[in-house]
């Protein structure tokens, strides 16, 4: 049997393209749904594509699953994961019954009780407490009542987040408590008219306009601040065990408590272990990513957040126990495939394109493993674009040292 997997996408982050180019290097059939003009689109990755559409959301995934009628459905970006949660909840009304995208669902996300835990920050942190493991306090506030009340509680500074939100966009760290009050008025708003519109019209992606429309406010959590280094677990589940896992530390981001763009390879008993406990309480299957602060003792390990989708780093194929994709393809035939070696035998590697936007002449690049496509140039032509278009600083020897490597250029 050939696996089928679908990628489902609400954004054009070029680390769904990626993970397409892996399931595909481990024998799966890979059908992506996507807004228009995703960077998948410029890989041979893909078997077929479904069109998102940001004002039918549901219906556009919903059709899109339907006619791919995939083994896995994957979600790659936080709202992703809500629309599938959101299907599967449609599912059991009287007058739809669909047994077979329910059970597609169950299958592919895990225990559909447990939803409601993955999509709130702060009630998966209390299920960590619950299970005895480390992890900040966190409470969710509704009021500034409740603010001024977690501040002089928790102490300053303190950290902020909105549900719903990835990549750092959603995070802010507060110093004092008008800093806080600023946050959370910010964090808890309905989307901006003009940052709406300039989604829609200029990036192309309209998944604000529903949410715009509603004045749909966040939840918003306070949580403990941490001072220390922040690390990621990014494993591959089935049926609450862990497969996989690919355990970093992160060395540098693409920007302030945004995606790494710098990572160096890790082990941590305790970073395992939560990991492993939280999997088989939620019963999860897929992908999925761990936040965590290591404190001063490099092996005590704060839970600080779960993303409920496939990260950043989920495509790296970095030998036994560490390919996540080859995991999740021979959980799904029922036959150990042959574990592959792993890509690079250096423990820090640069994740393209975040470090490479960060600088062109950044050491990282040249001392650390830098994770380009090179099977895939017109990919990496178009980050190239991108970056030139965007206004980032890019010398000539840079880019050039990037294009003699494409695979025309090579000798």
């Amino acid at each position: 049997m050939t696996p089928r997997v679908l990628l489902a996408t609400t954004c054009r982050w070029f680390a769904a393209a990626r993970l397409a180019m892996a399931f595909k290097d481990v024998g799966c059939v890979v059908d992506v749904i996507c807004p228009d003009g995703h960077p998948v689109s410029l890989t041979a990755a893909y078997s077929r594509m479904f069109q998102y559409r940001g004002l039918a959301p549901l219906d556009s995934f919903r059709a899109g699953i339907i006619a791919a009628q995939p083994d896995i459905v994957i979600p790659c970006d936080d709202l992703a994961r809500t629309h599938l949660h959101q299907i599967y909840a449609r599912s059991l009304q009287p007058d739809d019954a669909d047994t077979a995208l329910r059970s597609l669902l169950e299958r592919s996300l895990g225990d559909p009780t447990c939803f409601s835990l993955i999509d709130a920050r702060s009630r998966l942190i209390a299920l960590a407490h619950e299970l005895d493991l480390r992890a900040p306090e966190t409470a969710v506030i509704s009021n500034l009542s409740e603010l001024q009340s977690c501040v002089g509680s928790f102490g300053l500074p303190v950290v902020l987040k909105s549900d719903g939100t990835s990549g750092g966009l959603g995070v802010r760290i507060a110093h004092s408590e008008a800093d806080a009050v600023r946050a959370f008025k910010m964090l808890n708003a309905p989307p901006l008219v003009l940052r709406t519109f300039k989604r829609a019209l200029v990036d192309r992606d309209s998944t604000l306009l529903i949410p715009w429309l509603q004045r749909h406010r966040p939840v918003v959590s306070m949580q403990r601040f941490l001072p220390s280094k922040d690390a990621t677990v990014a494993v591959a589940c089935w049926q609450g065990e862990v497969l996989a896992s690919i355990s970093v530390e992160v060395l540098k981001t693409w920007k302030p408590k945004g995606p790494a763009s710098v990572v160096r390879l890790i082990d941590n008993d305790e970073m395992t272990l939560t990991v492993r406990k939280l999997a088989a309480r939620l019963k999860l299957s897929g992908l999925c990513g761990f936040d965590f602060i290591l404190e001063r003792d490099p092996q005590r390990a704060s839970l600080i957040e779960m993303n409920p989708r496939a990260t950043q780093i989920c495509h790296l194929p970095l030998g036994p126990s560490r390919n996540l994709t080859a995991a999740l393809a021979n959980a799904l035939t029922g036959k150990a495939a042959p574990e592959s070696a792993s890509i690079t035998d250096l423990d820090v590697i640069a994740l393209f394109p975040l470090e490479w936007q960060n600088s062109a002449s950044s050491p990282f690049l040249r001392s650390a493993y830098h994770d380009v496509p090179w099977e895939e140039p017109r990919l990496v032509l178009a980050c190239v674009d991108s970056r030139m278009r965007d206004g980032g600083w890019l010398t000539y020897e840079s880019l050039n040292r990037m294009l003699a490597r494409l695979p025309w250029r090579r000798p």
